[in-house]
């Protein structure tokens, strides 16, 4: 499996250094997977990039690997990467504490950043900047929009992500801080009168089918659950999928007895919210996120001051917003 994961690696990186000049500096982009639509947006916006920088002595590269489940795979492509030489990397990191290991380890002479997700707060250290969004922000913006719903709170499950992503797992301290009143709780039970039902959190590994599966059986073993929160858009990805889990439950979302908040805005998802298949979504930015990362990059290698956190903003939509909230 290492061998092949190297292979995919070299293949990347010989496909920019082929399309680029030869004396170009690769600023690599890394993500958790290339199976996310999420994902695909920070691609564009790598692509865009590169066609501003043609010229310049520099070209962007995206990569990852295929499955946003294999954490291990990723730590290789950037471990490759920085075997082969890079001017810099951003990664997204899918297990934040062993990226930090890696990183500690290889002790990169070259600029690290993340994008979209962070390391933990103890490695920050290990990296130049992050550049994406504030998670715990979205999450505090979840739950706020719960809260304008359900006034007297509820019974809630969150669906996150993989178990070590920093950004999931801040989105839902968000969520849980807000909905409480008070900060660090690890789980509701009544706090602001909101109750986690048993079983949840679920972990979808950012896997769609898993993430439909999981609401599916969620919403038929808890009738009278009063909100879902996706804290990333992970079921809404495999719409087709979503649009059979959600027709069991239509007339609980109609009526207001169940609510869905979820995150992200792709074209399916803003599709699904204008279908009263969710009642809010909160979106990142993720092809600002791509485009700007090769010039955050750059500024990193010629050694000018970046800042060591740099957000892109959050969209929110709802049915009475949704043809206008997207920033352009």
């Amino acid at each position: 499996m290492r061998r092949v994961l190297g292979v995919l690696a070299a293949t990347a990186f010989a496909v920019v250094t082929t399309a680029a000049s030869a004396e170009d500096k690769v600023l690599a982009i890394v993500v958790k997977g290339l199976d996310n639509p999420f994902f695909e947006q920070i691609h564009l916006g790598c692509e865009k990039a590169n066609a501003e920088l043609a010229g310049s002595g520099y070209t962007c590269l995206y990569t990852g690997p295929a499955s946003s489940a294999d954490e291990a795979g990723e730590i290789q492509i950037v471990d490759d990467l920085l075997t082969k030489g890079v001017a810099a990397i951003a990664i997204s990191p899918s297990n934040a504490p062993m990226m930090a290991n890696l990183l500690k380890q290889r002790a990169p002479q070259i600029p690290i950043m993340t994008i979209d997700a962070d390391l933990g707060a103890d490695d920050a250290g290990l990296r130049k900047t992050y550049l994406g969004t504030d998670n715990y922000l979205m999450g505090v913006k979840f739950a706020e929009y719960l809260k304008k719903f359900k006034p007297d709170g509820g019974t809630v499950c969150l669906q996150l992500g993989n178990v070590a992503a920093d950004n999931i797992n801040a989105r839902a301290a968000g969520t849980r801080d807000t909905l409480a009143g008070e900060k660090g709780v690890e789980r509701l039970t009544g706090q602001g009168g909101w109750t986690e039902i048993d079983g949840c959190p679920l972990y979808t590994n950012d896997q769609a089918d898993l993430a439909n599966q999981q609401m599916a059986d969620t919403f038929l073993a808890n009738p009278d659950l009063d909100a879902f929160v996706l804290e990333g858009g992970w079921a809404q990805f495999a719409p087709q999928a979503y649009a059979q889990v959600t027709d069991q439950v239509m007339d609980k979302l109609k009526s207001g007895k169940l609510i869905i908040v979820a995150g992200d805005t792709l074209p399916p998802q803003i599709d699904a919210l204008k279908a009263g298949r969710s009642h809010v979504q909160v979106g990142q930015r993720p092809f600002e996120m791509g485009y700007k990362a090769p010039f955050v990059m750059r500024d990193l290698v010629e050694g000018k001051t970046v800042e060591p956190v740099l957000y892109t903003g959050l969209d929110e939509c709802t049915a009475d917003n949704v043809d206008t909230c997207i920033a352009k």
